[in-house]
C-alpha cells in the first residue's frame, strides 16, 4: 500500500463528492467500495451490514465474487467480520486465514487473500455492520491505513442510519438500526402511550463530516474545549455545589476528562484526516464507547456515560445548541427518552403533547416520577441502555402498566395496543358521562370522591374527573421543583393560586413530607439506613420550626376570608399534633396583631401512617378537626413490608383481614368521637378495594384523577348495606376459608357490580 499522508483527505473528498450525487443506493454503495479500494490500493474492499435478525450481510465488494452479494452472510461472532462486529473492534492481520476465528466462504473466492484489514461500522457505539480490505500479499497495516478506514466507516454508518440501504434490503428483512426492540424495565407509573421518541438532551446529529479547511477546525475544536473547560469551572463555582457531594464529584470527573491531553490528541489526530472538528468528536466518542460497553465494572461503565455527556457537552459547544426546549417542532404524541432528568426539565415540555416517559435510571420516588405521576404520565424506569437504541422520531409503545417499552414496534403489536388505547378511551368517555352524576349509592349513602394533587397543572382534573375536591394537596412538591426554597411570598402566591383554580372547591393542603426519599436539592440532609422511618416530615418540621412557621403563615395568609384545611404528616405521638397545633395559634395570634386578614373558618388535622397512632386514636382525635388515613404507609409500616421490593410486596394483600380490620377500628373511633375520617392511597383508587373501604364504613376517599370515573360507575350500582353485612361476617370470622378478595369479586359479580 502506498504511503497515505494526505491519502484519507483526498478519499474523503471524493466521497463526499460520491454522497452528493444523485444515484440509486446499490449504485452508491458499490462505487464507495471502488473508490476505498483505489485509494487504499486494496485488492479487495467489502461492506457488510447488520441486519435485524443478527446476521452480517455483504451489501457491496470490490475484488470478491460479485454473485455473493447480498448471499454471502454471517452470524454476529461468526468469522473474521462477525468477531469485528461483536466486539466493536478492528482486526489488522497478515495472514486471515490462520486466526482461529476465520470462516471460509466459497462463494466469495476470498481465499487468495491473506492480509486483512477490518474495522466496525459505528454508531453511538453500536455496530451497524464492517468495513473490509483486503491484499493478496501478507502484511500487516499501517495504524494510520487502520485510522483511514476507520474515519471511512463514519460516512457508512450515516447511510445505514438515514435508512437509504432499506431500499436495497431484502423483503420481510430489516437493518438492525430498524428493528423492533422491546426493553423491560419497572413501572413507575400505569398507563399506555403511543407516540414517537424524543430524546431529552438529544445526541447531536453530524451532518457535516468532511472538513474543508484543516486549520480552521482545529481553532474551532480548541476554541469549544475552551469553553467547556469554563463552563464547567463555572458549574463547580456555584454554592449548590461548592461543598462536598456527588453533584461535585461528577464535575470533577467532567474536568478531569475535558484536561485529557490524551482526548485532546485523538480529536486533533481525527480533524487532520479530514474530518470537521463535531465528526472527529462523534468518531471518538463513538470508538470509545464501543471499547467500554464491554466493561463489566459498574463503575468504569458509569465512567462511560460521564465521558459521552462531557463529549455531548463538546458538540453543543460547536454547534451553539442552547439547550432550551421549544414547542416548535414537537410531536403532538411525544414520548421522552432520557438516561435521567429533573423535574422542572420535565415541565419545560409542552404537556398536553406528551404520551410517556422513559428512563434509563431514576427511581419511584425521584422528583421527575413524582412530578410525571402527578400530570397523570406513564412511566418506565430502569429501561436500561434504550437511548442508545433509539433516534428521534422513532415509533414507540410505553407500556407502564407492564413496564414494558416497544421501540419501533411490529406491526401487530402496534395493532394490539391501539385496540387497547381505544378501549380506554371508550372507558374515558363512560366516565366522562358520569362527571356530573351524584357519587350516591343505590341504596342512598352519599360518597365523597375528592382527588390528590400537588402542582398547579393537577387542578384542570379537578373539573375533568369530577371529583368533588383535593383530599390531598402535597405541598412537598413546590419545593423539590424549584432549585431554591421558595420564600414565604412565593408560598402564599402558590396556595392563593391553588384554591383560587379549585372554584371553591375543598382542598386540604398537606404540610411538608420532605426528608428520607424526599430530597429538596438546597437542603442537605444526612445518609439515613431507613430514611422512610427516619428524619421527614413532622420530625424534620418541628426540628426546624422556622421552616413550618413559615409555610402555615403563608397558607393563613393565602386563604383570608376563605376557608383553609390543613393537616400535618407522619404523626407517631400525639404530643406532634399539640406541638404543631401550638405554632399554628402563634402564627395567627401574629397575623391578628399586625391587622392581616385569617380564614373565616380553619379546620386542622393529623394524617395516620403510623401504626404507633392506632392505640392513641381517642386522644388523637380530640386533638383535631379530621383524620385522614394515609394508606401507603399505613400498610407498608403495620405488615412491616416494602412495597417497592418486588420479593416481598407481592405476599402480602392489603384486602386481607388483619389490615381491613385495623381500619375499621379507625372508621369506628372517628364515628365515636364524632370525628371525620378520609382516606388517601392507591386503595382508594381500585374498584375493588374501593369497595372494601365503603364496606368498611368510610366515606370520603381520595385517589388519583384518573382513579374517580371507575370508582364512581362501581358505588352508583352498590348496595352498600348489604356489602356492610357481608363483610362483617366475613372480618369477624376467626377461622375463614375464602380470601376477601375473593368474597368481594363474588359479591361484585353477583350484583353486577363492574370492576
Amino acid at each position: 500500500m502506498r504511503d497515505l499522508s494526505g491519502g484519507p483527505r483526498v478519499l474523503l473528498k471524493r466521497l463526499r463528492e460520491l454522497m452528493a450525487e444523485p444515484l440509486e443506493p446499490q449504485e452508491r454503495l458499490d462505487r464507495i467500495v471502488r473508490q476505498i479500494a483505489s485509494n487504499m490500493v486494496a485488492e479487495v474492499c467489502s461492506v457488510y451490514v447488520l441486519r435485524a435478525d443478527g446476521i452480517l450481510e455483504l451489501y457491496a465488494t470490490e475484488g470478491l465474487n460479485k454473485e455473493a452479494v447480498h448471499l454471502s452472510q454471517l452470524k454476529m461472532g461468526q468469522g473474521l467480520v462477525g468477531t469485528i462486529a461483536a466486539s466493536a473492534q478492528p482486526l489488522n492481520l497478515s495472514d486471515a486465514q490462520s486466526h482461529p476465528a476465520f470462516r471460509y466462504l466459497p462463494e466469495t473466492g476470498e481465499e487468495i487473500y491473506h492480509s486483512f484489514l477490518g474495522v466496525p461500522i459505528l454508531r453511538t457505539g453500536r455496530s451497524l455492520g464492517v468495513l473490509v480490505v483486503q491484499n493478496k500479499a501478507s502484511r500487516t497495516y499501517r495504524e494510520e491505513e487502520l485510522e483511514a478506514l476507520e474515519t471511512t466507516a463514519m460516512v457508512l454508518a450515516e447511510m445505514i442510519a438515514t435508512g437509504e440501504l432499506k431500499k436495497i434490503t431484502k423483503p420481510g428483512l430489516e437493518l438492525d438500526l430498524t428493528r423492533s426492540v422491546t426493553i423491560d424495565g419497572d413501572t413507575y407509573n400505569e398507563g399506555i402511550g403511543l407516540g414517537y421518541v424524543v430524546l431529552h438532551e438529544p445526541r447531536i446529529v453530524v451532518t457535516n463530516l468532511l472538513n474543508e479547511d484543516t486549520d480552521k477546525e482545529i481553532g474551532r475544536l480548541a476554541e469549544a474545549l475552551g469553553s467547556l473547560r469554563i463552563s464547567i469551572d463555572d458549574m463547580l463555582s456555584r454554592r449548590d455545589v461548592s461543598m462536598e457531594g456527588e453533584h461535585r464529584e461528577v464535575l470533577e470527573t467532567y474536568r478531569m476528562f475535558a484536561h485529557d491531553q490524551g482526548w485532546v490528541r485523538k480529536l486533533e489526530e481525527a480533524v487532520r484526516n479530514g474530518l470537521t472538528a463535531e465528526a472527529a468528536v462523534e468518531k471518538v466518542q463513538s470508538d470509545t464507547k464501543a471499547r467500554m460497553m464491554r466493561l463489566t465494572d459498574p463503575y468504569l461503565r458509569e465512567r462511560m456515560h460521564d465521558f459521552e455527556d462531557l463529549a455531548n457537552r463538546l458538540l453543543r459547544q460547536l454547534i451553539g445548541y442552547s439547550g432550551r426546549t421549544s414547542a416548535e417542532g414537537f410531536p403532538n404524541d411525544a414520548i421522552i427518552f432520557a438516561r435521567a432528568m429533573g423535574a422542572a426539565e420535565l415541565l419545560d415540555y409542552p404537556r398536553a403533547n406528551i404520551r410517556g416517559l422513559v428512563l434509563e435510571e431514576g427511581a419511584v420516588t425521584s422528583h421527575v416520577v413524582i412530578v410525571a405521576r402527578a400530570m397523570g404520565i406513564p412511566v418506565v424506569g430502569q429501561a436500561a441502555g434504550i437511548v442508545a437504541l433509539a433516534e428521534n422520531g422513532d415509533p414507540v409503545i410505553i407500556d407502564g402498566d407492564g413496564g414494558h417499552v416497544h421501540l419501533r414496534p411490529m406491526a401487530d403489536h402496534q395493532r394490539s395496543y391501539e385496540e387497547k388505547v381505544r378501549f380506554r378511551a371508550r372507558r374515558q368517555e363512560q366516565f366522562r358521562a358520569l362527571r356530573a352524576v351524584e357519587p350516591v349509592t343505590k341504596d342512598g349513602q352519599r360518597i365523597s370522591l375528592l382527588m390528590n394533587a400537588g402542582l398547579l397543572v393537577d387542578l384542570p382534573q379537578l373539573a375533568e374527573s369530577g371529583a368533588e375536591g383535593i383530599g390531598l394537596f402535597r405541598t412537598e412538591l413546590q419545593f423539590m421543583i424549584a432549585s431554591t426554597m421558595p420564600k414565604a411570598e412565593e408560598q402564599e402566591v402558590f396556595y392563593r393560586n391553588v384554591m383560587k383554580q379549585a372554584g371553591g372547591r375543598v382542598v386540604t393542603f398537606r404540610t411538608l413530607d420532605i426528608g428520607g426519599d424526599k430530597v429538596v436539592p438546597y437542603f442537605r440532609a444526612h445518609e439515613e439506613e431507613n430514611p422512610a422511618l427516619g428524619w421527614r416530615a413532622i420530625r424534620l418540621s418541628l426540628d426546624r420550626p422556622g421552616l413550618l412557621r413559615t409555610q402555615l403563615r403563608a397558607m393563613l395568609k393565602a386563604a383570608a376570608d376563605s376557608e383553609l384545611k390543613m393537616m400535618v404528616p407522619m404523626v407517631t405521638e400525639v404530643s406532634e399534633i399539640r406541638a404543631v397545633r401550638e405554632l399554628l395559634q402563634k402564627e395567627v395570634q401574629h397575623l391578628s396583631r399586625f391587622g392581616h386578614g385569617l380564614p373565616r373558618k380553619l379546620q386542622f388535622g393529623a394524617m395516620l401512617e403510623v401504626p404507633a397512632l392506632l392505640w392513641q386514636l381517642d386522644e388523637l382525635m380530640a386533638e383535631v378537626d379530621f383524620v385522614s388515613v394515609g394508606s401507603n404507609d399505613l400498610f407498608q409500616f403495620s405488615m412491616a413490608v416494602d412495597r417497592g421490593n418486588a420479593r416481598v410486596s407481592d405476599r402480602f394483600d392489603p384486602l386481607e383481614r388483619p389490615f381491613l380490620r385495623i381500619l375499621r377500628d379507625i372508621v369506628r373511633a372517628g364515628e365515636r368521637n364524632k370525628t371525620p375520617v378520609t382516606l388517601c392511597g392507591e386503595l382508594a383508587g381500585k374498584t375493588i378495594s374501593a369497595m372494601a373501604l365503603l364496606g368498611i364504613g368510610f366515606r370520603s376517599v381520595s385517589m388519583s384523577p384518573a382513579s374517580i370515573g371507575p370508582v364512581k360507575a362501581m358505588l352508583l350500582g352498590l348496595d352498600l348495606k348489604a356489602l356492610s353485612t357481608a363483610m362483617e361476617e366475613a372480618l369477624d370470622d376467626k377461622h375463614p376459608t375464602t380470601s376477601m378478595r375473593d368474597i368481594l369479586a363474588h359479591f361484585a359479580e353477583s350484583h353486577n357490580i363492574p370492576l
